[in-house]
């Protein structure tokens, strides 16, 4: 049994974290902390938890407090720009921490204060995390202290294109991906954006080519081809609660068949318990993932066999956020990699 501490416990992605933790047969949540006016049960901050789960939430985030419950993971489900300067504290005192922010994920410190606009004051421990992509990187994941959980867009994004990469089958100068994302991957706060009367009935593009995400999808990609690989990224908001579908556009080197790239994709994937690769002729969608840990992952060709066409659907809270930081904890702690999820 591991004792864990969710910092950031009020989010979604904190409650996503409280749901599946609660049912994991070999973890105990023995703290929570939240950024909130004073401490409160999370069951009044959630009134689902009601009579399930009764622990108070901590107004502010003591380290030393929460590390005196015996604390062996720490789930840092905070704002980008905030956990740089908790991570280190954790790290010191020998605990495991997986960061659900996009601070520890860009190897590339310019690029992060680019996107992010913040100074990178953690160089040390960015290159000692581990990109929390379970299919691609478990090899790593293994031996981390901190994993740096991937973005929601870039989950999809690259579960969908890298078998083509890394099986040479791409032309790396032409990839063009067009995600849409439900409303809580802008998270719990409340802007006028993400209000009901500007996203009902509403469909927008947004942040065309220069998403925060861009990098991060590329940098993987990048990795997973052996060399520079550059992306359109079109992201839309839709007006559904969770989920993301993401349909990625490639060029192939030289025509090829629709089964001949479906058993790729099959083959490539056989090992991976969250990935389901579906059969020619079929497609995902987001409601066949909606509360599941899984990418469904479905492919198609353009007529003249020279675009392959990908698209993929996660539920962009759980294989995009909470579900994938468990999957890393399961992985790291050595764990059933699919324990406590679904």
């Amino acid at each position: 049994m591991i004792n864990v501490a969710i910092c950031g416990a009020t989010g979604y992605t904190g409650l996503e974290l409280i749901r599946i933790l609660l049912k994991h047969p070999r973890v105990k949540i023995k703290a929570l902390t939240a950024k909130i006016d004073k401490p409160v049960k999370i069951s009044e901050v959630f009134p689902e938890l009601l009579g399930t789960f009764e622990m108070v939430c901590s107004n502010k985030l003591a380290v030393n407090d929460v590390l005196k419950k015996g604390i062996d993971v720490v789930f840092l489900a905070l704002p980008h720009k905030v956990s740089m300067d908790y991570v280190p504290r954790f790290l010191d005192k020998g605990k495991i921490v997986i960061d659900l922010s996009a601070d520890f994920r860009l190897k590339d410190t310019r690029i992060y204060e680019k996107f992010y606009g913040k100074k990178h004051l953690q160089k040390k421990y960015l290159f000692a995390s581990a990109y929390g992509l379970p299919e691609l990187c478990s090899a790593r994941i293994k031996k981390a202290k901190l994993i740096a959980n991937p973005g929601c867009y870039p989950t999809g994004s690259i579960l969908g294109i890298a078998p083509l990469l890394l099986k040479k089958k791409a032309d790396l100068n032409d990839i063009v991906i067009d995600a849409k994302s439900g409303v809580t991957g802008a998270g719990r706060k409340a802007i006028l954006p993400l209000h009901f009367s500007e996203v009902n009935e509403n469909i927008k593009a947004y942040k065309i080519g220069v998403h925060q995400h861009c990098p991060e999808i590329e940098q993987e990609l990048s990795n997973a081809a052996g060399k520079k690989v550059s992306i359109l990224f079109t992201p839309h908001l839709v007006p559904i609660n969770r989920g993301i579908l993401t349909t990625a556009y490639v060029a192939l080197k030289k025509q090829a068949g629709l089964s001949e790239l479906v058993g790729l994709y099959k083959t490539f994937y056989k090992k991976a318990p969250f990935v389901r690769v579906y059969d020619e002729g079929s497609l995902p969608e987001i409601k066949n993932v909606t509360g599941s840990n899984y990418c469904d992952i479905g492919i198609a060709l353009s007529p003249d066999k020279k675009r392959c066409v990908i698209v993929t659907a996660i539920d962009n809270l759980l294989k995009g956020a909470s579900g994938q930081a468990v999957q890393n904890m399961n992985i790291v702690c050595g764990f059933p990699e699919a324990t406590g999820l679904v």
